[in-house]
């Protein structure tokens, strides 16, 4: 088990220029987006520094949904200023940017493909030194604070892919609430989408114990290892905090229970997923993501395009949860009843269609698009998805089912629409 020293409160930010202190930084890197380096959670990580004479230097070019061009943007920053210790602020995408950045600005001399998985890139293990990284979640999703995953867009193959080592999880992730009363509705509800899937996904995944075959050497031991005793209890939590909080904090940006709820849902699924990994939603998002076309999702504030990462992972999942129930029925009938089914009197092979129905109505009630062809997609598209579906195998590979490309096409397919 694996996963980054944690700090939750009220304000905790405003101790990172201590710690950056404690560390002895001399020269600090803050990552973030164009969006939020006006927004207070960037002001207060700034404020903190000053007051201490923290040295640093921003960069705030990081792409929403980053791509290999933006990572390397980011990378040749960071190799010019020879950092010590690196700050992210923000979602997924600027603490992945991140990771990226600091990774090869300590490789130096590594090509962009050499840590990239297997096998779109060569998957090598890292075995240089990094410098420490402090993470600063400003979304409740993504879990990106716990991980040693870093997730972007190969532009030339239309596919997410990504970097996965525990030696690229931060060193400490700085988790302050009032930093998700800056979401706009729709990027809670999305992002609130990452966390019930990352925690779905994580408690149905291949049991550690199937997986196979064993790496002949730990160093090779993936981070993402299948659903084993210790990631299930955070998972199960997770799942909890998600039924109960999830509608709110997308209905009332001021509810500061339910948004400070879920930004620690997003951190117990992401201990979760970290260690046991994700499987067909989350490998299937990969294309829908990278294939976007023109939709322009509700309260993203971007220049192009985008599918948010947690829409495009929640939209495969009740056709996903409906096609894996068979192999572990019992988990999927848990799951619906944490989210709130009545699964008395339900026979195992109705698991599936149980969970599946049960996410669909989540989707409802928060208004989500109706499936695949709402933002964008036709029948015309399966093929190119499929493809782009293949070499997710990290993660596919989880699933406790097995598929043929014929099964990711009709997963798609009956994806299309959902109500």
């Amino acid at each position: 088990m694996a996963c980054s020293n944690i700090r939750f409160g009220a304000g905790v930010t405003r101790e990172i220029g201590m710690d950056l202190q404690n560390m002895g930084a001399r020269n600090v890197c803050l990552m973030t987006d164009r969006n939020l380096a006006r927004l207070p959670p960037v002001a207060a990580v700034l404020d903190s520094m000053t007051t201490l004479g923290v040295k640093y230097q921003i960069f705030e070019d990081v792409r929403v949904e980053p791509t290999d061009k933006s990572f390397k943007e980011a990378i040749a920053f960071a190799k010019k200023g020879h950092f010590d210790v690196y700050v992210a602020v923000g979602g997924g995408s600027v603490i992945d940017t991140c990771k990226a950045a600091n990774l090869y600005a300590s490789h130096p001399d590594a090509e962009f493909l050499d840590f990239v998985n297997a096998p779109i890139g060569k998957g090598k293990p890292i075995t240089g030194t990094m410098q420490p990284l402090i993470a600063v979640p400003t979304t409740a999703g993504t879990g990106s604070e716990t991980t040693g995953v870093a997730i972007f867009d190969l532009e030339d193959m239309k596919a997410k892919t990504g970097i996965a080592s525990r030696a690229i999880k931060p060193t400490l992730g700085m988790v302050d609430p009032l930093h998700t009363l800056h979401m706009p509705s729709q990027v809670a509800a999305n992002s609130g989408f990452d966390v019930l899937c990352h925690a779905l996904e994580s408690f149905t995944a291949l049991p550690y114990n199937q997986r196979s075959p064993c790496p002949p050497n730990p160093l090779n031991r993936p981070a993402y290892q299948g659903s084993n005793p210790i990631s299930d209890v955070w998972a199960r939590h997770a799942l909890k905090i998600v039924a109960k909080y999830l509608k709110r904090a997308v209905r009332d940006p001021e509810d500061v229970e339910a948004r400070s709820s879920m930004h620690l849902a997003s951190v117990f699924a992401g201990i979760g997923f970290g260690n046991a990994g994700v499987h067909l939603c989350h490998g299937m998002s990969y294309p829908i993501a990278g294939n976007v076309k023109t939709h322009r999702a509700k309260g993203y504030n971007v220049n192009h395009p985008i599918v948010p990462h947690g829409l495009s992972v929640v939209l495969t999942s009740p056709a996903v949860f409906a096609f894996t129930a068979s192999m572990c029925p019992e988990r999927h009938l848990e799951a619906a009843q944490i989210l709130g089914a009545d699964v008395t009197n339900v026979k195992k092979e109705d698991a599936g269609r149980l969970l599946a129905d049960t996410l669909r109505m989540i989707l409802y009630e928060l208004d989500v698009e109706d499936g695949l062809s709402a933002i964008g997609y036709t029948k015309e598209d399966i093929p190119s998805l499929v493809k782009g579906t293949i070499p997710q195998e990290r993660v596919t590979k989880l699933s406790p089912r097995a598929h043929s490309e014929e099964d990711l096409s009709d997963l798609f397919a009956a994806s299309m629409k959902l109500y």
